[in-house]
Formats: C-alpha cells, structure tokens, sequence
C-alpha cells in the first residue's frame, strides 16, 4: 500500500515503513539501519507479534477469513468474534475491555457512539479516506443529490466535533465515530424457478398467492421495514418515515401484520443466515426477507434464487469499524494498521463475491478480476463462470447481477436501517406479532 502524501507516522527518511520492517526483511532492516531508524520502528516491529486485536461485530462482517488473512499479512493477532448488532451495544457498555475494534451496524451508533466507549477515528491516517465512496462519507448520490433521508443515512452519524463529544456532527470533520466498511442495497429474495413470473414490488410479499410460503427476518428494526415497504407498496398506508414511525402507524402496522399471520401469509420469521438459506433451498418459502449472502449461498446449489429488484427501491445498510475509547499505545497504532489493511483491497474483494459492495471500490476493484468487476459491479453479464469467496460457483456465464450495476442499485435507496424515536415500543409491539 502506497503512503505517499500519507500523515500517518512511522515512515523513515529513507522510505521505510513500520510495515516494511514488520515483515522483517533484510533488505528493509539494513536500510532501516542505515538510515538511522532502526530504533523505535523495530522496537514496534519487535513487539508488535504480541499485539491481539478483538474485533466483535456481525457474522457478514466478522468473518474469520478475512481476519486470518489481515493476521498473517500484518504479522499480529486479529481474533474474530460474531455478536450481532443489539448484542454488540450492551458488551459495549457493559464489557468494553472485551472489545479493542467494534463493528457496528450504522443504526446501531445512535446508540453506542453516545456510551462514550468508543474513540473517534482521525481520518488524516486512514490512507484511502479520500478514495472513499461519497455515498459513504458525504451523503451524496451518484447525480451529486443528498441520498433518501428516510432511516439513519450513514452520512448522519459518521462524524463527531471532537476528541471527546458524545454527539454526531452535522457535517464532515477529522474525527469519524467509524471507518466504513461494508454496504448493500437489500431487497426480497426469490424462488423463480417456483414462481414462474415476473415480480417487481415488494406489494408481492403479502401476496395471497404465496400464503403460506413467504417469510420475514425477527429482527424487529429490519423486518418491519421490510413489512412497511410491501404495506405502502400495496396502498395500504402512507408512511411519513418508514425509518422513524409514529406510534400511531406502529400499531397500525402491527395490526397488518397480525391480520396476515392470522390469515396463514407467512412460513416463518427468522433470525440466523443459516434459516433463511434452508427455507428457501428447500421451497418452504418463494419470497422472503433475505440478505445477499444468503442469495449467494442458495445459488451455489444450483437452485434458481434471484434477489430481486423492486420498483419502489431497495432497504440499505451500511457498517463501520470503531475503536474502543481503550485503545492506546501499541495496539492502537496497530489498529490503524488493521483499518488500513482492511480497505487496500483484499476485504473488499473478497466480500464483493458475497454480493456487498466496499466503501473503497477502486482498491477491491484492483483486487477482482476483469469479469468480476463486470459482474459485481457493472451490471454486466460473466463472460465466465462467478464464484463466491470460497469458490463455489453461483452463477453462469452470461448472467448479470440481480439489479444491476452498483450506480443502479445504490442510487436507488428508498429507506435506510435505523432506530426508531420509538423502538422501544416498536420492539414490544413487534412481539406482539411474532407471538399472536
């Protein structure tokens, strides 16, 4: 990784950095040696070996490859642990020693980035910052427009005054509360070869032609906007916010909701990656909540699953690396290590063969090869065979991507994942549903 213009510090008078000497070669060493920095770099190439970082987050973020492979070309411990996002506020409050960088969920920094747990993120040494795709780090859409405002918009909690302010600022400054990694459009995933149509709104999900055989995901924040979509969708109510619902159309979403369980709409409510892909491998389900790797997982079966693109827009999500307020010293500077090595290009590749996108494109684009990049990003069709990250294909040549290219997919948001002013009340009526 270049560090020209770089502000990081670490690099000697003779160009060597902390990386060149971490891996220790001769070459590097004797010129380290020569160039009179050969001390305090390779005090911290020395006793960087016994630096572990616990990185906690979500189990399509904090994926042990991923962290194996930044172990082994970073020359220290990165340990994986998965918590989804509500798990991961309360061990951030509650057992922050146990965390050193935390993966959160955008919606999820509403609440945590006010715990105070967490340390902002000087964007002067995360080397790519400026390559960053301004959907993240501006708000800003393709055409140059603000993006959908209804949910958490990245854009709205990726910032901070300060050093030490607990609040999110209103612009863009120096101190990131993360540093974005990950992000997608989602949508509804589908049997197509069950059922045999077209389908292009997410009205379809609470279609009686598919009663008995669709499905929600029971993470409340998510699966009732995903349910809020397919209600506005069919004219059944108006949201002013789907993102930030008043009491008053909880209810009355719920009480939809309720009807159509009632009515036998749904199979089931899941609530791990592993659900949804068997529900739909074995056509228990033709349309559900899903999420891409999922889609991906089914197709690498050889079974027809399509995610499918609705006319109204798709729910986005993005996600972030925070460090913990706790950091310091070494393992803070190995940390930014970390960050660093996480948006050069390989991570971004890799889960580009999972269906998300990299807040980086340029770099996991040089990480891809030509017909992937058509494919993943383009909108083209694979002049050859896709495979995922561990190899398994799941599409043949001559396919495209379900919705097309990244321009298509990402510049049509109609609502972001978030907190509602409500979620509290949200939660409990949500379980009302799930137990009626």
């Amino acid at each position: 990784m270049s560090t020209k213009g770089s502000k990081t510090s670490g690099v000697g008078r003779a160009g060597i950095t902390r990386r060149d000497i971490l891996k220790g070669s001769a070459a590097a060493l004797g010129a380290a040696a020569g160039s009179g920095v050969i001390g305090a770099p390779v005090i911290w190439a020395q006793n960087i070996k016994d630096v572990t970082l616990n990185q906690v987050g979500p189990s399509y973020s904090v994926i042990a490859d991923i962290a194996q492979k930044a172990s082994a070309d970073l020359g220290f411990k990165i340990v994986a642990q998965t918590a989804e996002t509500t798990a991961l506020m309360a061990k951030t409050v509650s057992q922050p020693e146990t965390i050193d960088i935390a993966d959160y969920e955008f919606w999820g920094l509403q609440k945590a980035w006010r715990s105070g747990k967490l340390q902002p993120i000087d964007v002067t040494k995360v080397k790519e910052w400026s390559k960053m795709t301004p959907l993240m780090r501006d708000g800003k859409s393709f055409d140059g427009k603000d993006m959908s405002r209804q949910g958490t918009l990245p854009f709205k909690v990726l910032y901070t005054e300060s050093a030490d302010s607990k609040e999110f600022a209103k612009g863009a400054t120096n101190f990131a509360t993360v540093m974005p990694t990950i992000f997608n459009a989602d949508t509804l995933g589908l049997r197509a070869d069950l059922i045999k149509r077209p389908v292009d709104s997410w009205a379809e999900l609470f279609n009686p032609e598919f009663k008995g055989k669709t499905a929600l995901v029971n993470i409340p924040s998510i699966g009732i906007m995903d349910a809020a979509m397919a209600l506005e969708a069919r004219g059944d109510l108006k949201y002013a916010d789907k993102g930030n619902m008043t009491r008053e159309e909880i209810d009355k979403t719920i009480e939809a909701l309720t009807a159509l369980k009632k009515a036998g709409q749904f199979r089931a409510f899941w609530s791990t990656f592993d659900e949804s892909v068997n529900l739909m491998a074995a056509g228990e389900v033709v349309i559900q909540s899903m999420w891409s790797p999922a889609v991906t997982a089914v197709k690498s079966r050889g079974i027809d699953c399509v995610y499918q693109g609705m006319k109204q827009g798709y729910r986005g999500w993005g996600l972030g690396m925070g460090l913990m307020r706790h950091l310091e010293g070494l393992k803070l500077e190995a940390a930014y290590e970390y960050l660093n090595w996480y948006v050069s290009g390989w991570q971004g590749a890799f889960i580009a063969r999972q269906g998300y996108y990299s807040s980086v494109p340029e770099t996991a684009k040089a990480n891809l090869t030509p017909n992937e990049v058509g494919y993943w990003y383009d909108g083209k069709p694979a002049s050859e065979e896709i495979k995922d990250p561990y190899g398994a294909v799941m599409d043949k040549a001559g396919n495209s991507r379900d919705g097309g290219s990244f321009e298509q997919r990402m510049g049509n948001i109609a609502c972001w994942n978030t907190v509602m002013d409500e979620d509290r009340y949200m939660i409990q009526r949500w379980n009302d549903f799930v137990s009626s």
